[in-house]
């Protein structure tokens, strides 16, 4: 009876500390995917963007309307309407749900040529989620709004 009851804390403890682990890689990868596509965005790295968003990615953007779809996200891109001179994205919380990660913080911007906003700094709070589907973490959902400035 000992050896089952020390087996079988044995085994809770062992599956604790792999299950912490897998969190701990599942929050590394999201960390860097999410500086990652800010780079691609900064860079304006369609082909790396289209590997990184949904197809059915949807967004509520900071112009204050609704993007959905990859393809219109990605025309946004080749327009010119999203393009930046700088863009610095700072991670403020991770939280894991499954095959499903949420990330929020904060992205201070520079818009260049026909990006709205171009040549100001624009402070902006974010939230992406992150699903894992088909075995790769895709960007899914995004929320940004800019900071007012008092």
């Amino acid at each position: 009876m000992k050896i089952f009851f020390l087996a079988a804390i044995a085994v809770f403890f062992t599956s604790g500390v792999v299950f912490a682990q897998k969190q701990d890689t599942v929050e590394q990868k999201i960390r860097a995917l999410d500086i990652a596509e800010a780079e691609a965005i900064l860079a304006g790295d369609v082909a790396t963007l289209e590997e990184m968003w949904a197809k059915d990615i949807l967004i509520n953007n900071p112009r204050n309307a609704i993007t959905k779809g990859r393809s219109d996200l990605v025309g946004l891109v080749r327009s010119g309407n999203i393009s930046y001179s700088s863009f610095v994205r700072e991670i403020e919380a991770v939280e894991i749900h499954g095959n499903v990660v949420i990330v929020m913080g904060l992205e201070t911007v520079k818009p260049k040529g026909k990006a709205p906003r171009a040549g100001q700094t624009v402070r902006r709070r974010y939230s992406h989620f992150w699903m894992q589907r088909d075995g790769k973490w895709l960007l899914t959902a995004r929320h940004s709004n800019i900071i007012c400035q008092n």
